[in-house]
């Protein structure tokens, strides 16, 4: 039998062309793999970003590089990855029984819902200033002696952000020594 999609059964006389015959979806099992791809990587757009970039995590530059340019092209390619399902779907429905369907419309709809997640920005939520700060003396501040900080000195007036709190802000925009500072971390 040939490999392609269609293959050809030779008729009674020899002097007709070729008949070709559609083969059974059972033989076609990559066509019920595009949806599941196509819905896997769409999840994958919103995920892997997510998990790179999240607090109190070390990021090597390599990562963080491709998790940004994953975020920013991504949008991109979701709608390109739910059209695709979209297309397997319609293409190769008809010669599907409902198992095989069901599947399909499954995949493909977690392939759709994957456009919004990738156009999400969760980074919003998950990183947003802290507003202004509170301001006490050291020897009254809640904040163990181990825990490390980030001081900052203008004009003979200090501040220290706890880098606990700022691991979930990165950014505090502040006051100090008559100066608006913007602390990030």
């Amino acid at each position: 039998m040939a490999d392609s999609p269609l293959d050809t059964v030779d008729p009674p006389d020899s002097s007709s062309q070729p008949v070709p015959v559609t083969r059974p979806a059972s033989r076609r099992p990559w066509a019920i793999v595009i949806p599941l791809a196509c819905a896997l990587a769409g999840l994958a757009l919103f995920v892997y970003p997510m998990y790179v970039i999240r607090p109190f995590r070390s990021q090597g530059a390599g990562e963080l590089a491709a998790a940004l340019a994953i975020k920013q092209a991504g949008p991109w390619f979701s709608v390109a990855f739910a059209a695709l399902a979209v297309a397997s779907v319609a293409r190769f429905w008809p010669g599907w029984r409902w198992g095989r369907r069901t599947l399909s419309v499954l995949f493909t709809l977690v392939a759709i819902g994957a456009v919004p997640l990738a156009h999400f920005d969760i980074f919003e939520l998950m990183f947003h200033p802290m507003g202004a700060p509170a301001a006490e003396p050291a020897a009254t501040a809640k904040i163990d002696g181990d825990d490390m900080v980030m001081a900052v000195n203008i004009n003979r007036t200090a501040r220290a952000y706890p880098i606990r709190t700022m691991g979930y802000h990165h950014i505090a925009n502040d006051w100090v020594g008559g100066e608006p500072i913007v602390a990030t971390y």
